[in-house]
């Protein structure tokens, strides 16, 4: 990945910041879409293998543990080494494992090549955001619209790998996304400098920084925040596609079927949209607390709901778990340093994504027991401990935000 085999263009600086948020956004994009492939190519691999739902959606387990886990080295050698060049090694690994599942000549070897994927693809989190961070100046829409990115990544896997599934075969549906990754690799490294020598230059001191016994509480908050968090998100997301299938009506084909997990998804795409401008106007702990409960409701509600009313509560859902994405990132970033966010990050997505592995493991025992009312009842459990979370944070910090806004005014 050294920048001297293929040497970036000279760019003015503004244009380079705008240059490399497009790819960290369209990065996002790609990170959610590829790990959300299989999930869908999942559908027709049961008529493939002859083998149930709960069996083969177990196949992607090792791939969502990696997830979670490898941001962890991901996040330390990118605040050591470089953040650009992880990002570089994020197209390629990713594009190299979607080729070694598409040329998969069993399911070991899937399988094997979807936990190669996991662990490529963990490193966009913890690597992306720091540098989203350090590059942004209007964070707030910076991140919404980054956290939209990835929501459309999302949205589209499901209605996209339909199509090609479809029409291509499975296998397909992991070969045209593997040369995406591959192309915007060559392209990232031809267009976006080296940034070894920065490390040593980034800030130690937080924007808003919080007393020692609160810095610990709210370590522990944001640690089960974020546990509660991914295993709600990920159940989710995964299941999404299943759950359309399964519980909207019979003989609904795949098309149809991603393409309605597609239009949810876009519900989220919405919703990022809306929190961007949103914390504008209120303060990003605040809305992070009134998004965690919606999600809470809106789970809830899904567990219970069929047909037109079951799309309305997953649409409630998607919104409200994209929605918190991006205002967590912005709570996170507020209370710590840029040296530190790569590993904090890390921290983060390793709780975040490392609890993937359960929930597709728990999707698999809980559908095989009880069907998705048994998944989703156990889910809006973990939503409502997320929720209540997520508002001692906002209680937390709203003293010391008060605090902050006082000795400014008494200063001015």
């Amino acid at each position: 990945m050294d920048s001297r085999v293929v040497p970036p263009v000279s760019i003015d600086g503004d244009v380079e910041r705008r240059i490399s948020i497009a790819f960290l956004n369209w990065a996002h994009a790609l990170d959610h879409f590829v790990m959300l492939i299989f999930p869908t190519v999942v559908i027709g691999l049961e008529l493939v293998y002859r083998r149930p739902y709960s069996d083969l959606i177990v196949l992607s387990t090792a791939s969502f543990v990696a997830f979670g886990v490898c941001s962890l080295p991901a996040g330390w050698i990118a605040d050591h080494w470089s953040r650009r060049n992880m990002m570089a090694l994020f197209y390629f690994g990713c594009g190299a494992s979607l080729i070694g599942a598409a040329f998969a000549p069993d399911l070991v070897m899937l399988a094997l090549a979807l936990l190669a994927l996991g662990v490529f693809a963990a490193i966009y989190h913890p690597v992306g955001m720091a540098m989203l961070i350090e590059a942004s100046t209007a964070r707030g829409r910076t991140l919404a619209f980054n956290g939209v990115c990835g929501n459309l990544g999302a949205a589209l896997a499901a209605g996209i790998t339909a199509v090609l599934a479809s029409t291509l075969s499975w296998r397909g549906a992991f070969l045209v996304p593997a040369g995406l990754c591959l192309a915007t690799g060559t392209i990232y490294l031809w267009l976006v400098a080296d940034d070894g020598r920065q490390v040593a230059t980034r800030k130690s001191a937080p924007d808003v920084a919080l007393p020692r016994n609160l810095a610990v509480i709210m370590v522990g908050l944001f640690i089960l925040v974020a546990l509660a968090a991914g295993i709600t998100f990920n159940t989710m997301s995964v299941s999404l596609p299943k759950i359309v299938d399964e519980r909207l009506g019979k003989d609904v084909p795949l098309v149809m079927v991603g393409g309605l997990a597609t239009a949810v998804f876009m519900c989220g795409a919405l919703a990022q949209l809306a929190v961007g401008r949103l914390v504008e106007w209120m303060a990003p702990h605040l809305v992070f607390a009134l998004v965690s409960a919606l999600s809470f409701v809106g789970v809830l509600w899904a567990a219970y709901a069929s047909g037109p009313a079951l799309m309305a509560a997953l649409a409630l859902t998607m919104a409200a778990i994209y929605g918190q994405v991006t205002v967590n990132d912005m709570v996170i970033a507020r209370y710590t340093a840029d040296r530190w966010r790569g590993r904090i990050y890390a921290v983060r997505y390793f709780l975040i994504f490392v609890s993937s592995g359960a929930a597709v493991a728990a999707i698999a025992f809980l559908h095989s027991r009880g069907g998705f009312p048994v998944v989703l009842g156990a889910t809006a459990v973990v939503a409502l401990v997320f929720a209540l979370a997520t508002a001692a944070i906002a209680i937390l910090v709203s003293g010391i935000e008060r605090e902050r806004t006082r000795a400014t005014v008494a200063a001015e």
